[in-house]
């Protein structure tokens, strides 16, 4: 059989990595400053203005969203793997600092309230995922620095007369100013009196080093939950909010509250979608915008004590959350199928079925919010390795996409992984039938091929074009590293290296499904210049209802035969 892969790693990210491997091997700091040629040599999409002296204020609100606010206050970024790892380089006490994190990265960071910004991390994927973020933040911030310095005391009042003076669009200042908020004219004076000089020091790298942070995940997850070890699994990654709201009900049976919420206190374009909900001029699901109200209710109410609410609600539906220990941030859920209430189910979920036997399932749902990279294949071997038996395996997550647009729905049955250089092929359990049903704002496209890279900066037009010319359209940064897990999970011997696998005839059920957040090739369309908001809830939701349909399905096979 002829291979046709793209060579997805162009000599100028050959060298970035190289470079910043070589110099993360020294004991001592190395500074940011030390990484920007390279950075800007790699001509990545994300970073497209880097050589530029006016700034790229997509690639910069990209950055800020995957920092903690803290780090223009930090003058070192310290990563490592555990507690003990920290303690042992002289960081103490690490998870006695302040607690810090980004808006659009989960990440566990303490903050020592001075210079030192402590962060864990799960694999190599978070250091190339982290130092990319902080190279593009300093040179951006710089640029705005040097163009404030030399701007008149006190800055113009007028948008168009200040966005003139930082050398961007009206539209990008609008951008940073919903952004910052109240804090808009204080960070643009912080920019004013301070350049960035961060340092980064990276404490442990070795492989074992990610092993023992995984296994000390399992083993506080066991000790919270010690169901996940003695009962057979339904495995799913996907995020922390969709499978609790389907399974529970709770935003339907607060439904009154909600609306009353919606009514009063959200915001204008919350009320009239919803309005246009109830006199069906749109398509949009009643459900899905009451899960959407039901955040920003608990936004409003306070948070804390309505959170707690639905937090107890779970558990009485057998929904255990255990959050990380002393190890890097990742979430799981245990869900335990014979305790959930069929009546109290999403519609789409009961869709007129008696879902009865549900009570006689000795199975479980393992759920845990997507981790990056390299981590995927950790924990699903980790996970292989311990658990009593594994029914399925599913992975749901954001994609950026070459032929769609946000909010669409790729299903892929190809993958190329660039972590292992293989190109998977297998049958992925889920067709468009399965998702179109429940996806109003989008379309999908099943029997797409896959591209798993391994990072988001790592990437330029030179490779995208290579990724679309060989039909690789769907580009995302887990699905190689989970299939890696898959093939040592269904057989005798390790993953191979640069090969095409055929995962056929696998012990468990599997599916892959992907909803498109970036479109790369369209300048500024990533999650620095957008997000997905409301609309994006719709195929976040569609996903999930495929998923756990199949589950329910398997399930009613495995029990009633």
């Amino acid at each position: 059989m002829e291979r046709t892969v793209p060579s997805a790693t162009s000599e100028e990210i050959r060298l970035y990595r190289a470079t910043l491997y070589s110099l993360l091997r020294s004991s001592a700091e190395v500074k940011i400053r030390t990484l920007e040629e390279v950075h800007a040599g790699m001509n990545s999409l994300l970073h497209a203005g880097a050589r530029l002296n006016t700034p790229d204020v997509s690639a910069f609100i990209y950055s800020l969203l995957r920092l903690p606010d803290c780090v223009n206050d930090a003058r070192s970024i310290v990563l490592g793997q555990s507690e003990e790892v920290f303690r042992h380089h002289g960081y103490a006490n690490i998870e006695t600092w302040q607690p810090v994190s980004a808006r659009a990265r989960r990440r566990r960071c303490f903050f020592d309230g001075e210079t030192v910004l402590g962060c864990y991390i799960a694999s190599r994927s978070d250091i190339e995922d982290i130092i990319p973020a902080l190279t593009a933040y300093q040179m951006e911030w710089n640029k705005f620095h040097n163009l404030l310095v030399d701007a008149p005391h006190p800055l113009p009042e007028s948008s168009a007369a200040l966005a003139d003076v930082l050398q961007i669009t009206p539209e990008e200042l609008e951008r940073l100013r919903t952004i910052w908020g109240g804090q808009f004219d204080a960070m643009l004076q912080r920019m004013r009196n301070r350049k960035l000089n961060l340092a980064v020091r990276l404490l442990a790298g070795s492989l074992i080093s990610y092993q023992r942070a995984t296994h000390a995940w399992w083993a506080n997850l066991v000790n919270q939950a010690p169901q996940v070890q003695d009962r057979p699994v339904y495995f799913i990654s996907s995020n922390t909010h969709s499978l609790p709201n389907l399974l529970t009900g709770y935003a339907l049976r607060m439904s009154a509250e909600l609306e009353a919420f919606i009514q009063s206190s959200a915001s204008a374009d919350i009320r009239e979608e919803w309005q246009r909900i109830q006199q069906r001029d749109v398509l949009s699901s009643r459900e899905n915008f009451l899960y959407y109200a039901l955040k920003k209710y608990q936004q409003a109410c306070g948070g804390e004590a309505c959170a707690a609410d639905q937090a107890n609600d779970e558990i009485q539906h057998g929904i255990t959350r255990v959050p990380s220990g002393h190890s890097f941030e990742l979430e799981a859920q245990v869900i335990e199928l014979n305790r959930l209430a069929p009546e109290y189910l999403d519609p789409r979920l009961r869709n007129g079925k008696d879902l009865s036997f549900l009570k006689q399932s000795d199975a479980i749902i393992l759920n845990i919010d997507y981790p990056l990279g390299q981590a995927a294949y950790n924990l699903l071997s980790k996970i292989g390795e311990q658990a009593s038996a594994v029914l399925g395996v599913y992975i749901m997550g954001k994609a950026a996409t070459l032929n769609a647009v946000r909010g669409d729905v790729m299903i892929p049955n190809v993958v190329q992984d660039e972590h292992s250089h293989n190109t998977y092929l297998f049958q992925n359990c889920f067709s468009a039938a399965d998702v179109s049903p429940y996806l109003v704002y989008g379309n999908v496209l099943d029997h797409q091929k896959a591209v798993c890279v391994l990072g988001t900066f790592l990437q330029n037009a030179q490779i995208m074009d290579i990724f679309f010319r060989e039909g690789y359209a769907d580009i995302e940064m887990e699905a190689g590293p989970y299939l890696s897990g898959v093939y040592e999970l269904s057989r005798p011997k390790r993953h191979p290296v640069d090969e095409i696998v055929h995962l056929n005839d696998l012990p468990f059920d599997m599916g892959i499904l992907h909803y498109a957040s970036d479109t790369p090739l369209s300048k500024g369309q990533n999650l620095g210049a957008g997000t997905l908001s409301y609309y994006g809830m719709d195929s976040t939701y569609a996903t999930a209802l495929a998923v756990l349909r199949r589950i329910i399905e398997c399930e009613r096979r495995r029990i009633t035969g």
